[in-house]
C-alpha cells in the first residue's frame, strides 16, 4: 500500500523556519518525482517545489526562491522542504504528492491527474 506522510508542521514567528518531511511507503523513490503543494484557506492548492527522480532537477514557484530548498534522501525514501525566512503569506496547508515527472508550464508546477497525495501538515506563520 502506498502511503505519503508529512510532517514538520507547525507555527513559527515571521522569519522562521521549517523542515517539512515526506517519508514515502509502498515503493522506491528512485524512479519518481515529488512534488510539494499547499493550499491556503480560500485559496486553490500551487504548486511550491518539485524534484525529479534522477537529474537533479528542482522547481520553485517564484514567491519561494531563495527561501526555500527541495532535497530527497532515496535510502530513507523520504523527500524534504527546507522552509526559511518564512512570511505570513506562506500560511497554509502543505502537501506532498507522487509525480511521473515535475511538469511545469508558463513557470507554473502543473499537479498529474495520478499519484498519490499525502495528509497534509499546517504551517501558520504568526507573531
Amino acid at each position: 500500500q502506498v502511503q505519503l506522510v508529512e510532517s514538520g508542521g507547525g507555527l513559527v514567528q515571521p522569519g522562521g523556519s521549517l523542515r517539512l518531511s515526506c517519508a514515502v511507503s509502498g515503493f522506491t523513490l528512485d524512479y519518481i518525482a515529488i512534488g510539494w503543494f499547499r493550499q491556503a484557506p480560500g485559496k486553490e492548492r500551487e504548486g511550491v517545489s518539485c524534484i525529479s527522480s534522477n537529474d537533479g532537477y528542482t522547481y520553485y514557484k517564484d514567491s519561494v526562491k531563495g527561501r526555500f530548498t527541495i532535497s530527497r534522501d532515496n535510502a530513507k525514501n523520504t523527500v524534504y522542504l527546507q522552509m526559511n525566512s518564512l512570511k505570513p503569506e506562506d500560511t497554509a496547508v502543505y502537501y506532498c504528492k507522487t509525480e511521473n515527472r515535475c511538469t511545469v508550464v508558463a513557470g507554473t508546477l502543473r499537479r498529474g491527474n495520478k499519484g498519490y497525495w499525502g495528509q497534509g501538515t499546517q504551517v501558520t506563520v504568526s507573531s
